[in-house]
Order: C-alpha cells, then structure tokens, then sequence
C-alpha cells in the first residue's frame, strides 16, 4: 500500500498555512478527505481529494500537468508590468504551475501548464525538435508554392536563421496546418511575412502527444496517465 502523509503536512505542502495552522482548521471541521471530515492526525493517501471550504488542496510534490486553451490577448508572461492580461491574471489552479513552451499574445491555443522544471526544460530544448503543430489562416489565397517553400525552410534575415523543414498541409484556400519541431520567435508569422502573407489567426492544437481537442479558450484540463507517460518518454528521450 502508497505510504500516506499526515494532513497537516499535506496542507503545509500545498502551501496553505503552517502545520499548526493546518491542525486549527482540522480541529475546526474545516477540511475534508474524500468527502468526509478529516481528524487531527489522519493520513493523506495518493488519489485522496482533500479540501477546505470550496478550495481543493494538491501536494506540490505532485508532478501536475495541464492542457490549457490560452485565448488571444494573453502575453505569456508573469511579471511584465506593461502586459495588459498575463497569465496570471487568468490562470487560476490550486498549486503554482508555470507554462512550458509560449504562445505570442496574438496567437492562441495549446499550452502545457505545470510544476515539473524538469519537464519544462525537457520541452523548451530546441535541439530535442518535439513537433508543435498549428493551424493558420492568412490574407491571401494559398498556392502550392507557397506550401513548398514554407516546407523546406525559410531564410529569416532579422533572426539571421534559416527555418528547419516542417511539415505544411493546405486546407482551404485561407487555411493551412503546419508542424514545427523548433520554436524561433514569432516563427510562422515571419515565415509568412517573407513570402507575402500575412497571418490573420494562428491557433497551436497539439505539442509532441497532448492536443487541444475540445477545450474552448480559457479552459484547461489534467492530462491522461496515458498523455502524460507518452509526453515524459517522448520529451526524455525514453
């Protein structure tokens, strides 16, 4: 059987209040284990949902990972003081999590929300090219040169870079899907832009396994075990 944690450390981990603390609001019939009134004492086993008032509690040693849907007009960002809506000011979860990976605030869609900086260092390497694919519509009717140039790479002379070949899919005459396995600053948007085209929406719908699905903007979602194995073995080499 998983070895359980007092309650009262539980809620110090979580970061709501001292152990002292904790031992009042349990004395009080504040917290609940799965439904029912804790005691002082009682041991939190892995899987147990522990609240207090309408807030649940999580361990931060728990490896959280979320999809989230960030809506347009978000910066990702925590503490710029000139960004008008930051992550922070819309994010909300009961534990500290951080983004892996960013979205430019114009562009919407995808984004892996979590506490493990291991896993976030795993993904932001550019050298491990895990694919992020996006759908985009832009302002001109699309042509098959277009897709092939966009495909094998662009030369982005204020990046001084050449892009990676991705893969680009057409789906309409406004529309088209694309899969990178790099992250260069406001990438697709440059990569339009040297070819003529400017980029009207930009949505990013999956990152290496996770996809957006049917999440609308602003919500999130905890991932599968099975989402989660794949991404850890995926991002780790494994």
């Amino acid at each position: 059987m998983a070895e359980g944690t007092r309650l009262n450390k539980y809620m110090a981990q979580a970061g709501l209040c001292s152990r002292r603390e904790a031992d009042r609001y349990i004395e009080a019939g504040q917290v609940y284990i799965d439904g029912k009134r804790a005691e002082i004492g009682q041991l939190v086993y892995p899987g147990a949902k522990v609240t207090i008032g309408a807030k649940e509690l999580r361990d931060t040693k728990e490896k959280v990972v979320l999809a989230w849907y960030k809506p347009v007009g978000v910066t990702c960002t925590e503490k710029d003081p000139h960004a008008k809506r930051k992550i922070t000011d819309v994010f909300r979860y009961p534990i500290r999590v951080t983004y892996a990976g960013r979205l430019d605030k114009d562009s919407e869609g995808l984004l892996i929300m979590t506490n493990d900086g291991d896993l976030i260092n795993d993904m932001m390497r550019g050298a491990n090219g895990h694919e992020k694919e996006y759908v985009v519509k832009v302002d001109k009717e699309l042509t098959e040169a277009f897709r092939a140039s966009m495909q094998q790479g662009i030369y982005l002379p204020e990046l001084e870079r050449t892009t990676r070949p991705c893969k680009v899919m057409l789906e309409g005459k406004y529309t088209f899907r694309i899969v990178l396995t790099q992250g260069l600053n406001r990438q697709i948007r440059r990569m339009c832009e040297a070819l003529g085209y400017q980029v009207k929406s930009l949505k990013r719908v999956r990152v290496v396994n996770v996809e957006l699905g049917n999440l609308k903007p602003g919500e999130h979602r905890e991932l599968t075990a099975t989402e989660k194995r794949v991404l850890y073995q995926t991002c780790r080499g494994k």
